[in-house]
């Protein structure tokens, strides 16, 4: 305590009023690093502010030495933008706002600047300050109230902390007026709500509250002017709340039209501010308003914790987007569960016409191979072969096994909002039985078709060619690479992750397709019309709004097996892909080329044991991902997560058929 004393000492020795801008910054911003000192408690801060207070209330001269740099302080810098906009988002943009943050990231900030935003940041920076701004107690606020009290006042006789305030009151109220008649906002209000005109009286009911503060009739007795005060007040606040009903509207039609995380990202902003108001008004109308203006400050710090985080950015306004893509694709993956004999015998059934599709798409990949092209346009060509294929499969009403576990995972997570009894865990892990079996029926039934019918293709075109599908490098070439040895079970892991990105898009896809309503435009735009024909128009607009999720995910998942890699390669990263029914395929028709004498070879052996590996990685991992996600969509609880485990080892132990063959 001895040498934070003598460290003070020296600090106080070097408070000048009369200093320039920077200089006073730069001392404001030494005292709050020497209160803070080793961050070792939020207790040790609170005695540091105990001896400051000590230190300067024992000698006269420096409380006037501060009172006048705290004069020359306010008049340098507007505290009211810090009041009114510190932790908002000075653009309506979500775009905007994340290049604004980043920028902040990589550039320093400087303590030459009258904006008390900036300044704000560098003298109070991080949650610590927080903590132990919120510990100052009644005492020591009065304390600190005393001393950097202003003895100048208004023209009215109020203090000019006050005018402050109700500015700041003024600007938030402008901004949520503002943003309630952009169009994104108005339009998507409830009628009922809206019909009532909330924004448009807000202002009157401020100035209304302002003339109630500052300006006292004559002859008014202070009794009167106090529940005329109280009348105003109660009139602002049920108008301010009205406005944020009227915004909160909005989430509803966003819920039933499409998440937009622009409108999101708006809406979190005017609730903000008007949260922000109701700060500033707490100040303004309680008897003590030390204690308010601690909070606030304690909020503001909180705040601009938020404002600098990229990450609170992102995952605050794409939440509601998260769960919408995740509902979507619930409403998909509902398909891909079977719960009975009769539903499992026909998802074998599927995957086995998805097998035998794909060993034709093995067959033509090995045909652009044989082409040489270069890295970047074999990979797109094998994209578009890939895109061309899943999307066939998809029309065709057949499967891929590892397109399922991105789509059913969010249906599974849909059933967790309900899950505190033991009777929804017993019914949710009938659930996961289900998911797994349907799984391992459609890996099943994908590669016990794709390699005989990749036999018989090689065989064929040996047959009508008089060669070989592969020669004999090549086709040794393929079985090493697909090795169970190599770096094969990483691909089928990175796989995964590629499929679940797909399961992303197509929820993203669908939409950003109902949100814009690109189905009412198909169905009614006139020149849509008047090219289709009305009756073909409607017949487009509803296949597109069935199929659209299937078509972004199966082309973009074509398009990333195929480019990736040669992405990857460009800058020598070496990535591939590991799909358990190409590898499958690709493994059957190496074999066939090489002849009866493969099935002496061990490099056959390693590759065929990697085939169940390939399959478990790209399912578990696509999964966990899109689990995980939908479980943060819909706030399931780590303890409910807990039971959930712990439910699923359960049915393992006591019916582990279960999840292979239903009852």
């Amino acid at each position: 305590m001895a040498a934070a004393s003598r460290d003070l000492q020296g600090l106080l020795a070097g408070l000048d009023p009369t200093a320039d801008v920077a200089q006073r910054h730069i001392w404001l911003i030494n005292l709050f690093d020497w209160l803070r000192g080793d961050r070792a408690s939020p207790q040790a801060a609170i005695g540091r502010v105990q001896l400051l207070l000590d230190a300067i209330e024992a000698r006269p001269e420096l409380r006037e030495r501060l009172r006048a740099w705290w004069r020359a302080f306010t008049q340098s810098v507007d505290l009211t933008t810090l009041l009114a906009d510190y932790g908002f988002a000075p653009r309506t943009a979500f775009a905007s706002e994340l290049g604004e943050r980043l920028r902040r990231k990589i550039l320093p900030g400087t303590p030459e600047t009258t904006d008390a935003s900036d300044l704000f940041r560098m003298v109070l920076p991080g949650v610590f300050d927080a903590g132990w701004i919120a510990l100052l107690d009644e005492t020591q606020l009065a304390r600190i109230g005393a001393l950097l009290a202003d003895a100048a006042l208004d023209a009215d006789g109020s203090p000019r902390w006050r005018h402050t305030v109700m500015d700041a009151v003024t600007y938030c109220g402008s901004q949520v007026v503002a943003a309630g008649f952009s169009p994104e906002l108005r339009l998507r209000m409830s009628p009922e709500l809206n019909a009532t005109r909330p924004f448009h009286a807000l202002m009157a009911d401020l100035d209304e509250l302002r003339e109630q503060m500052f300006e006292q009739p004559p002859g008014q007795s202070d009794e009167a002017r106090e529940e005329a005060l109280q009348a105003a007040f109660v009139a602002f606040r049920d108008r301010l709340d009205a406005c944020r009903a009227g915004a909160s509207s909005v989430y509803t039609h966003l819920e039933d039209n499409g998440i937009s995380v622009g409108l999101v990202f708006r809406l979190r902003q005017l609730r903000e501010r008007v949260l922000r108001i109701r700060e500033l008004l707490d100040c303004l109308m309680s008897p003590n308003p030390a204690p308010s203006v601690a909070r606030l400050v304690s909020r503001l710090v909180l705040a601009g914790g938020e404002r600098n985080s990229i990450r609170a950015l992102i995952a605050s306004n794409s939440s509601m987007l998260a769960a919408k893509v995740t509902e979507r694709s619930a409403e998909t993956g509902e398909h891909y569960i079977t719960r009975d004999r009769a539903s499992y015998a026909q998802m074998v059934k599927k995957a086995a016409g998805g097998g035998a599709l794909t060993a034709f798409t093995v067959l033509l990949k090995f045909s652009i191979y044989a082409l040489g092209l270069s890295a970047f346009w074999a990979g797109l060509s094998s994209g578009l072969m890939y895109a061309a294929s899943f999307v066939a499969i998809q029309l065709l009403h057949l499967t891929l096994a590892t397109k399922q576990p991105a789509m059913t995972a969010p249906a599974m997570a849909a059933r967790l909002r309900d899950i505190k009894s033991d009777a929804a865990v017993d019914d949710f892990v009938d659930e996961v039985a289900n998911l797994v079996r349907s799984q391992v029926a459609a890996v099943l039934g994908n590669v016990l078709v794709v390699v005989p019918a990749m036999l018989g293709l090689a065989l064929l075109i040996q047959l009508a060619l008089g060669r070989p599908l592969l020669d004999a490098a090549h086709a040794a070439a393929t079985l090493n690479s697909l090795s169970l040895a190599g770096p094969t079970a990483l691909y089928a892991a990175f796989t995964g992750i590629l499929l679940f990105s797909a399961s992303i898009i197509a929820g993203w896809t669908e939409n950003a397709f109902v949100l814009h309503r690109m189905d009412s435009a198909m169905r009614y735009n006139p020149r849509i019309g008047a090219f289709l024909g009305a009756a073909r128009a409607r017949r487009w607009a509803t296949f597109m709004r069935t199929h659209i999720s299937g078509f972004a995910s199966n082309i973009s998942l074509g398009l990333m097996l195929g480019l990736l890699p040669a992405f990857a390669g460009f800058f020598g990263l070496g990535l591939d892909v590991r799909h358990v029914t190409l590898s499958a395929g690709q493994i059957a028709a190496a074999a066939a080329s090489t002849g009866l004498a493969v099935l002496q070879q061990p490099a056959l052996w390693w590759a065929v044991a990697a085939i169940p590996v390939i399959g478990a990685l790209n399912v578990s991992v696509s999964f966990y991902f899109a689990f995980r996600l939908a479980l943060r969509a819909h706030s399931v609880s780590l303890g409910d997560r807990a039971r959930i485990r712990s439910a699923i080892w359960a049915r393992w132990r006591s019916r582990p058929i279960s999840f292979f063959l239903p009852a």
